[in-house]
C-alpha cells in the first residue's frame, strides 16, 4: 500500500443509456456483469483499488436514486463513503462536491477520480502508473489525466495531445481534443504525439478546489458556502437545495481545458470505457466466425461479427446474420444493426415519446 493512502472517489451516477436494453434508468450498467466476469463493473472497479488502496479511502458519488444499489454492490463501505448528489449535473459539480467534503477529512490529501464502469485488464500496470501518478501531483500540485496509448483510429474518445519530446513518464499536456472524424484520428494515430483521453484523474484537493475558484466560479461559488456544513447533519438539507443550481458542464470542459499545469501518463493498462456495445464487442473473445457471445447455450449458422447477450439459459438460434447486436432481457428483444449503435440513444427519445418509458 501507498504511504499516506490517496482518496479514491469512484464516479457512479451515469445511466449508460448506450447500452439499452441490458442497462435501465433504474438498474444502470455499473450495477451489472457486462463481461460476463461475475462481477459487476462498480465492484471491478472497488476491487482494483482495494488491491492497493484500504477500504476506508473509497468513496462513490452516485445519484440520490442509485444510492441503495451502491450499497447493495458494495456492502462493506459506511454511509459517509456513498456520497449522494439529488441532481445530474454531469462531472464538475459533483467533483467539486466531494472534493470539498473530502477535503474536511484532509485538506492535503490527493484524490484519485475514476469512472465505476471502466474495464481495466492489466491491473499491475495500472498501480504502477497511479503511483507515479500520486507523488507527481504531491510535488508538483499538477492536475493528471491518464492517458491510453491508442491502438486504432478510434472516433469515439476526446484525445490529449502531450509533448512527444518530453522523455519523462509524466507528460505536459499541450492541448485536449474532441472526438475526431475518421481522417484526424488517423493523423492523430501516425503522428504518436496523442492518447485516448480516459477520464481517470489524479491530483491534490487543495490543487482541484482553488482551480474551481479560478476557472468554474459558478461551481465554486454555489458549493463553496457550505464548507462549513459539509459532512454534518446539516449538510443533507444544504446540497438538496443549493447543488441543482450548479452549472451542468464536464470537469473537462470547466477545468481541464482550462487550467495550467495538465500533465498525462501515457500508458497502456488493457483499457476499455466499455461505453457502446461495440466496444465491448472488441472487448471480448470472439469465436472462429467472429461471434461475441456473453451467453449459453447458442446455436450459430452462417452468422458473423454479432454480439449475443441474452439474461436466461434460452437457446439461441441465429442462422444468416452479420453485424447485428441481439440482445434479449426478460422484458425486451433488440436486434439492431452494429454499425447503427450510436442512434441507440436517440431510440430511447422515440420510446419515450411513444409512452413505453416503463422499457427504459
Amino acid at each position: 500500500q501507498m504511504t499516506n493512502s490517496p482518496y479514491i472517489l469512484i464516479m457512479a451516477g451515469g445511466v449508460g443509456s448506450r447500452f439499452w436494453p441490458a442497462s435501465r434508468e433504474h438498474l444502470p450498467k455499473q450495477f451489472l456483469d457486462i463481461t460476463g466476469s461475475g462481477k459487476s463493473l462498480i465492484r471491478q472497479t472497488v476491487d482494483r483499488f482495494l488491491n492497493f488502496i484500504p477500504l476506508d479511502n473509497i468513496f462513490i458519488i452516485t445519484h440520490q436514486s442509485y444510492g441503495e444499489l451502491v450499497h447493495q454492490a458494495i456492502p462493506e463501505l459506511e454511509k459517509h463513503q456513498i456520497i449522494e448528489e439529488p441532481a445530474r449535473n454531469n462531472t464538475a459539480a459533483s467533483i467539486a462536491l466531494a472534493s470539498m467534503k473530502l477535503s474536511k477529512l484532509n485538506p492535503d490529501a490527493v484524490c484519485i477520480v475514476a469512472p465505476a464502469d471502466h474495464v481495466i485488464e492489466n491491473e499491475d500496470e495500472f498501480k504502477s502508473v497511479i503511483r507515479k501518478a500520486v507523488l507527481h501531483a504531491e510535488y508538483h500540485a499538477s492536475i493528471i489525466t491518464l492517458g491510453i496509448e491508442p491502438t486504432r483510429a478510434d472516433t469515439g474518445y476526446g484525445y490529449i495531445e502531450y509533448d512527444k519530446t518530453d522523455i519523462a513518464d509524466v507528460r505536459a499536456v499541450k492541448s485536449f481534443r474532441e472526438k475526431p472524424d475518421r481522417v484526424t484520428a488517423e493523423q492523430y494515430l501516425n503522428l504518436g504525439s496523442f492518447a485516448w483521453n480516459a477520464g481517470i484523474f489524479v491530483w491534490k484537493l487543495a490543487v482541484i478546489i482553488e482551480n474551481f475558484r479560478i476557472h468554474s466560479p459558478q461551481i465554486y461559488d454555489v458549493l463553496i458556502k457550505g464548507m462549513h456544513l459539509y459532512n454534518t447533519p446539516e449538510e443533507i438539507s444544504f446540497v438538496a437545495s443549493e447543488y441543482p443550481k450548479t452549472e451542468k458542464i464536464s470537469v473537462d470542459y470547466a477545468i481541464l481545458e482550462r487550467a495550467e499545469n495538465v500533465y498525462t501518463i501515457p500508458c497502456d493498462i488493457g483499457w476499455s470505457d466499455l461505453g457502446t456495445w461495440t466496444s465491448l464487442y472488441d472487448f471480448s473473445e470472439k469465436d472462429n466466425a467472429n461471434n461475441v457471445f456473453l451467453t449459453n447455450p447458442v446455436h450459430l449458422d452462417h452468422a458473423r461479427h454479432n454480439l449475443i447477450l441474452s439474461k436466461n439459459s434460452k437457446l439461441v438460434v441465429i442462422k444468416g446474420l452479420e453485424d447485428f447486436i441481439v440482445i434479449d432481457t426478460d422484458d425486451c428483444l433488440m436486434i439492431y444493426p452494429k454499425t447503427e449503435e450510436q442512434s441507440i440513444k436517440a431510440l430511447k427519445e422515440d420510446l419515450k415519446a411513444k409512452g413505453l418509458d416503463r422499457y427504459l
